[in-house]
């Protein structure tokens, strides 16, 4: 099936809890992209700029991280997804490139609004102030049932788990909850893919709904 034309830049966002298998969805996409000859890029959030990876910094790894308050942990990412946006994510639309977003401006709805209990309406105009009229043409949340987020955790590496991993379970549960919602009351731009498939079949699906929907 033949994908939109090249002049037509597309934002696709991966959301979903800690451990769900984002990056190695977003690299496999990529790949099929790539071989549909379609420029990519891809990016992170927080970081993706020099300045956004000092702002991620801050908000993971600081050594007071922990005194962090909902309100400052919300800006700090706006701060880091302007940024990306200005400097990365329009130009690449405008040139019309497949730009592949490992969290967007859902991750705030979830997290800090949802999850962290802060009003609905300042979190919305703080995410559209940050980007604009960036949206995603789709967003793929990857979904796993918050004990399988929380093993996922503790078999990465031996690393030191940051300040948003460190998070207790009721935490996760409100994210997962937060996710399912979105997507329930966005069907237009959200799809749900149960992230307990194996990685080859997470990967049919997403570039199957890709393709259905973006041509």
């Amino acid at each position: 099936m033949p994908l939109k034309q090249k002049s037509l830049g597309r934002l696709i966002s991966f959301e979903g809890s800690e451990g769900s298998g984002k990056s190695t969805q977003i690299s496999r996409l990529a790949a099929h992209f790539q071989k549909a000859k379609r420029e990519v890029v891809t990016v992170r959030e927080p970081g993706g700029t020099e300045l956004g990876e000092q702002i991620r910094n801050i908000i993971v790894h600081n050594s007071k991280g922990d005194e962090m308050c909902a309100e400052t942990e919300l800006l700090l990412f706006a701060a880091a997804r302007a940024q990306l946006v200005r400097e990365v994510i329009a130009p690449a639309l405008i040139a019309g490139k497949i730009v592949l977003s490992d969290r967007y401006l859902d991750s705030s709805t979830v997290y800090q609004g949802i999850a962290r209990n802060l009003a609905a309406d300042p979190v919305a105009q703080i995410n559209h102030f940050a980007i604009g009229n960036v949206m995603p043409n789709l967003t793929v949340v990857i979904d796993v049932p918050t004990e399988v987020s929380l093993k996922r955790l503790k078999q990465r590496a031996s690393d030191l788990p940051d300040r948003m991993e460190r998070e207790n379970v009721d935490f996760y549960k409100k994210v997962r909850e937060g996710y399912l919602v979105l997507a329930k009351g966005m069907p237009e731009r959200f799809i749900v893919v149960d992230g307990t498939k194996s990685a080859d079949a997470i990967e049919k699906k997403i570039w199957a709904e890709v393709k259905a929907r973006l041509v």
